[in-house]
């Protein structure tokens, strides 16, 4: 369906489907079995689920492909199918679905967990991600429904994968802990400084809690951010009664929950665990005509590191930014950067934070050195051992990219000048990564001597940078001061 998706979210709340894998049991699925394959081998079952949805009044429903990912599939022995799998099921939404309904691509996590925590590198999952993706935009996905993400990083790779490889618009669903926090650490504020960056249609959380926790979470998000929100809660916490789990919320109740979701900030409603058509049926009904409330956030300026925020700009801290991390004319920093050792680095991080910095520049330039190979190294070693955001400071766009890559937050680029060919190479990389970026006041004839010439740099590099995509929040400008 040709729908603007954007605008209908101003004017109505949306209604997401319920649980899945609970449904194809009652079907027939068998413990242990794959129930992406499960699907495509019953697509009648997988259809009259889809129907029953839409029948209870989801305005999106979404495919059976959460663990349809190459890792995930090849626990079962079918990672060569991920294209088959993926379109079919895809296919199957959409035979469901007619013009009643949206369908969503279904994305969920893959099991793995990036270095230096676990042994997974961002291209790995960004390649999985991609893989995945591709085939939701060529079997006609409306949007991508990316699920159960406990890692921010994850996230990321793929929310990347999602806009590189097609033109589908995103929501973007984390999983939250009893304590408002991600597995990996990530709350909510720093979420939403994240995420915007990255420009999904909408964030939010599902799964791991019921409805009646999320409440405060979606109205923390929408105090900070002006994207939509969406969320789909479990049918309350589980318990464990008689060997089986059950998620104890009726429908009644989760229909009363809804209405405060959408008071919270809510535009996108739906459930996960334990839901069933029923359910639906019921929180389509209690929000029947309702329109969203109207946001009076603003976006966020700052940067972010997987679990911490620093917020800049008026009413916020002045944030001290630590330069320590830089081997000019440091003869034993150059050597454990150059051995690749980063002891050094890592005790100058964690001295630095201790000092009181909120920030800190890496700067590994040492001639002759693999520069982006040691960046990653070295990006590693500071996540490792602080939690504050970080400046990735080189001239090399390789370098750049690997730091930007391997860093889990919203870090900033320092630095791009307004020379033409610096915004070229540097303006792309901080659009695809989320990442904010440094302007010096220079351009190809150096510093001008006056404050109007620098001026003139500054609004160049401001203006190119929204043209690459990038928004107000990302820029920051040094004005360079001459002796």
């Amino acid at each position: 369906m040709k729908i603007d998706l954007s605008n209908r979210l101003k004017e109505n709340i949306l209604i997401l489907d319920g649980a899945m894998g609970t449904l194809l049991q009652e079907k027939g699925m068998k413990p242990g079995d794959c129930p992406e394959l499960f699907g495509i081998n019953h697509p009648q079952i997988l259809i009259n689920i889809h129907k029953d949805y839409i029948g209870a009044g989801s305005n999106i429903i979404q495919s059976n492909t959460f663990g349809a990912n190459k890792l995930k599939l090849a626990e079962y022995g079918l990672g060569d199918r991920v294209k088959v799998i993926n379109y079919e099921a895809v296919k199957a939404a959409k035979q469901a679905a007619g013009n009643k309904a949206l369908v969503a691509a279904s994305l969920g996590p893959t099991g793995k967990i990036l270095e230096p925590m676990g042994n997974a590198s961002f291209d790995d999952l960004y390649r999985v991600f991609s893989e995945q993706v591709s085939v939701f935009a060529e079997a006609g996905a409306d949007l991508i429904s990316i699920e159960t993400m406990t890692d921010i990083g994850e996230m990321r790779a793929a929310l990347i994968a999602a806009r590189e490889n097609s033109h589908l618009p995103v929501i973007a669903h984390l999983t939250f802990e009893a304590d408002g926090r991600t597995l990996m650490g990530t709350d909510p504020v720093t979420a939403v400084l994240i995420l915007e960056a990255l420009k999904p249609l909408a964030i939010g959380a599902n799964c791991s809690v019921g409805a009646r926790e999320l409440i405060p979470l979606i109205a923390q998000m929408a105090a900070h951010s002006k994207l939509y929100l969406s969320v789909e809660p479990n049918a309350g916490l589980p318990r464990l009664m008689n060997d089986v789990t059950v998620f104890p919320d009726t429908p009644e109740e989760m229909a009363e929950y809804a209405l405060h979701l959408r008071e919270a900030g809510a535009n996108i409603i739906g459930g996960c665990c334990g839901t069933t058509p029923a359910h639906i049926e019921a929180i389509a009904r209690s929000l029947k005509g309702l329109a969203p409330v109207k946001k009076r956030s603003s976006s966020l300026t700052g940067l972010a590191s997987r679990t911490k925020a620093v917020l800049l700009g008026p009413g916020y801290p002045l944030a001290m930014i630590g330069e320590r991390i830089n081997p000019t004319a440091r003869k034993k920093l150059s050597q454990d950067i150059k051995e690749g050792k980063m002891q050094l680095v890592r005790e100058e991080a964690e001295k630095q934070v201790e000092a009181g910095a909120g920030i800190l520049d890496v700067n590994i330039g040492v001639p002759g050195i693999n520069e982006p190979v040691l960046m990653k190294k070295a990006i590693m070693s500071v996540q490792s051992a602080v939690d504050v955001p970080i400046a990735i400071d080189s001239t090399d766009p390789e370098a750049i990219e690997a730091g930007l890559k391997t860093y889990v937050g919203r870090p900033l680029i320092n630095s791009t000048t307004g020379e033409v060919k610096h915004l070229q190479s540097i303006l792309p990389l901080a659009r695809k990564y989320g990442a904010a970026v440094l302007g010096l006041c220079l351009n190809e004839e150096g510093i001008p001597d006056h404050a109007e010439g620098r001026v003139e740099i500054a609004r160049r590099i401001y203006e190119q940078a929204l043209a690459y995509g990038l928004r107000e929040q990302d820029v920051f400008i040094d004005c360079l001061v001459k002796t």
